[in-house]
This record gives C-alpha cells, structure tokens and sequence, in this order.
C-alpha cells in the first residue's frame, strides 16, 4: 500500500501497479489523480534496495495529451529487500500530493512458462512421462522453489472443434509427471505453469506453456479425403485422355497433295499405248486379207 506525502488532495496518482515480467523486464503503471490540474506532469524515481540511490525513469508511458501514466524498465534484478517507489508531480505554482511505495519485487514478478516441455510415451505400460524444466527466474535457481499445475486435455474431432478436459493436476514438484491410462488411439495436448512453493517466488500463477500434443496424429476429415481423392482421379483422366488424343493425332497417316500434271501424263501414256496396239492389230488384219486375196 503507498502513501501520499503534503499538498493537494486528490492529486497524487492513484492505482500505482508495477509486474515484472520475463525475467528482468518492469512495467509500472498509474492513473492521474482525480482532482489534478490538467497541466499537471508524474515523474518516477526509484531503487531496488536500500543502498542505491534513487533512479529517474528513462521511458515514461504517455496518454494522449502526452501526461506520464507510466514507465517501462530493463535489467531489473530481484533483491531480497524492499524496493522503494516516489511519484511525485511538478505544476507552476502549484504543490502537488507526491506518491511513495514499498514493494518486494519478487511478489510482482509474472514467471515465465516452464521451459522444454516433452512428452514421452510408452504403448505397453499405458502411460507416458511428462517432462520440463523450471521457469526463468533472475534471483532463484532451485528446483524445489517451484510447484506446477499440469493441464492434459483430450483433444475431439477437429470437425467439432471440441475439446475435453480429462485431467487437471496441482501443486506437481520435480520435473516429470506420470500420465496413466494412456489411449494411444486418442490425441492429447499438455500445458504446465508454476508458481512459488516456500521460496521468494510470486504466488501468483506464471504463463502457461506452449500446449503439446502427443498420442495418436489427427485423422484426416473423410469428406476432405474424398473430395481431394476425387480431383485427383479427375485430374488424372483428363491427363490420360489428352495424352492418347495427341497420340491418335501424331500417328495418323498424313494426306498427300494430289499431282495434276502426274495423274494427266499417266492417263495420256495409257491411252497413247492402246491406241497404238489397235493400230498395230488393225494393220496386220489388213495385211493378212490383202495376202489371202
């Protein structure tokens, strides 16, 4: 809980939240107080321990009358101790209510998702072992600092786009679960996230992990599977068909152009020999009669 220090009334910020997030990333966030002059400008100073001196913010979050509602910060590591806040305001002429807080850093802390989730299955014994590692953490490094809670859920025809909730478990330590009763004729999808068990750890719940699946591949829709089989047998006939008409159309014999001048000299050959023997036969008709008379 912050506390204000002198001037006016309802002019400190109000609603002072600040998360880390991704091991060393901070987010601190407030609204403008409900009586504050419109001129009214925030500005953050901070440090992580008692020992330092205070740090101004070097990248403020602005609203869009470019007041200060906020600030982002990089390379924060989490300190056993109290870190200490102060918002204070500037205005002409003009005290305004100044906001101080003290807060341990690693209760705002946001754990990242458990790292190298794995799924490990085994058809004779019906189970399979689920495996990770811890969340990245700036300040903790053991392993039994962290429960988990591990979410299997049994995945429905993708066509109803579905899903099931078969089991749930809470407050996992170590490393590995064991996952009985496994079907391997069903689809399945994992998700773990953690949170403190006795440490300086947030108790608040951490993201979620990336969902694995694992146990049987999807079965492909039937009426997917069909229309796509039919197009293929389509497309092939068609191919089929195209090829044997090219075919048929290279092996047919080509037409040749007809010779006039060939076909007319041939003709006049033929009739100029038949002539010529009518003439011959008739000679000798004539020769012999001559004779004989």
């Amino acid at each position: 809980m912050g506390f204000q220090g002198g001037g006016m009334n309802g002019t400190a910020i109000e609603n002072f939240i600040c998360v880390i997030y991704n091991v060393s990333f901070m987010n601190c966030t407030w609204h403008v107080g409900s009586t504050a002059p419109g001129d009214t400008q925030y500005f953050l100073y901070w440090k992580s321990s008692r020992t330092e001196d205070f740090m101004g913010c070097q990248n403020y979050i602005k609203d869009n009358c470019g007041k200060h509602t906020g600030c982002r910060f990089q390379n924060v590591t989490i300190e056993n101790e109290m870190a200490h806040f102060l918002v204070n305001a500037s205005r002409n002429g003009q005290t305004i209510e100044s906001y101080e807080n003290k807060i341990a850093l690693y209760k705002i802390e946001k754990l990242t998702a458990p790292l190298n989730v794995a799924v490990n299955c085994t058809g004779v014994s019906y189970s399979c072992e689920i495996q990770w590692q811890p969340p990245r953490t700036s300040h903790v490094k053991r392993d039994a600092c962290f429960k988990y809670e591990i979410v299997i859920e049994n995945t429905a025809d993708p066509e109803k786009s579905t899903k099931d909730t078969s089991k749930t478990k809470r407050n996992i330590t170590g490393r590995s679960y064991i996952f009985q009763n496994f079907n391997a004729e069903k689809r399945y999808s994992v998700k773990i996230r953690a949170t403190d068990n006795g440490c300086l750890v947030s108790t608040n719940w951490g993201e979620w992990s990336t969902p694995v699946e694992f146990g049987r591949e999807h079965p492909t829709s039937t009426s997917g599977y069909m229309l796509f089989l039919l197009s293929v047998i389509t497309a092939s006939l068609i191919f089929f068909l195209c090829i044997i008409t090219c075919l048929k159309a290279t092996s047919a014999p080509v037409p040749q152009p007809k010779d006039p001048f060939h076909e007319i000299s041939l003709m006049h050959f033929q009739t100029e020999h038949e002539n010529q023997l009518i003439k011959h036969e008739t000679e000798e008709v004539i020769t012999t009669i001559e004779e004989m008379a």
